[in-house]
């Protein structure tokens, strides 16, 4: 009888020990999920101010967009920071100033398109073909990490899981989501007075 017991202690022990181990597998693809974006978002933060500065002379009269996107992109750089760190919240803060980011670099390129010289310029597009295709990693790894997310929060709430997790502090995962209307609209452009 003992050893009946003591073999059900041991593999309800080595039970709750594979969930555990799982549990930590999946909240590490979570935070490798996240780093891709990271890294993904610092590609794109090291391009916007040659863009910039490559169209500063053709659109100096339009200060107020690059200065405008400029520091769109430093909020969105800090936000990152804040959310790599892993603070409260941080993921939605992050995707906020990433939206508010996109919504001026659309303005920002429409404006281009107004310039032919600019638009012609090798170096412009170039590296508006490198932010592109910097842009498709991104919504890549984003969507990575939403998986990534929802595999380890399916885990960590399924039964036995959510014993382990509870008892171990697996806290849940922020999915990355525009969370205000504004976001979620195309920006305008208009190449009007205001």
């Amino acid at each position: 009888m003992e050893w009946i017991f003591l073999a059900a202690v041991v593999a309800v022990a080595g039970y709750g020990i594979v969930i555990y181990n799982g549990l930590v597998a999946l909240r590490n693809r979570v935070k490798n999920a996240f780093s891709q974006i990271d890294v993904q978002l610092q590609r794109r933060y090291d391009l916007i101010p040659n863009l910039v500065e490559t169209a500063k002379g053709y659109l100096a009269h339009e200060r107020g967009t690059l200065e405008a996107v400029i520091a769109a992109r430093n909020q969105a750089q800090a936000a990152a920071g804040r959310a790599s760190a892993g603070a409260a919240g941080a993921i939605g803060e992050l995707a906020g100033a990433e939206a508010a980011l996109g919504g001026l670099l659309t303005r920002f390129f429409a404006l281009a398109e107004a310039y032919p010289d600019l638009k012609a310029n090798q170096n412009m597009a170039q590296l508006q073909e490198e932010l592109a295709s910097t842009e498709n990693r991104v919504a890549f790894a984003r969507q990575a990490y939403n998986d990534a997310v929802m595999g380890y929060n399916t885990k960590r709430e399924q039964f036995p899981d959510s014993v382990v997790a509870n008892t171990f502090n697996f806290a849940a995962a922020e999915q990355w989501q525009l969370e205000s209307a504004q976001a979620r609209t195309a920006p305008k452009v208009s190449f009007g007075q205001s």
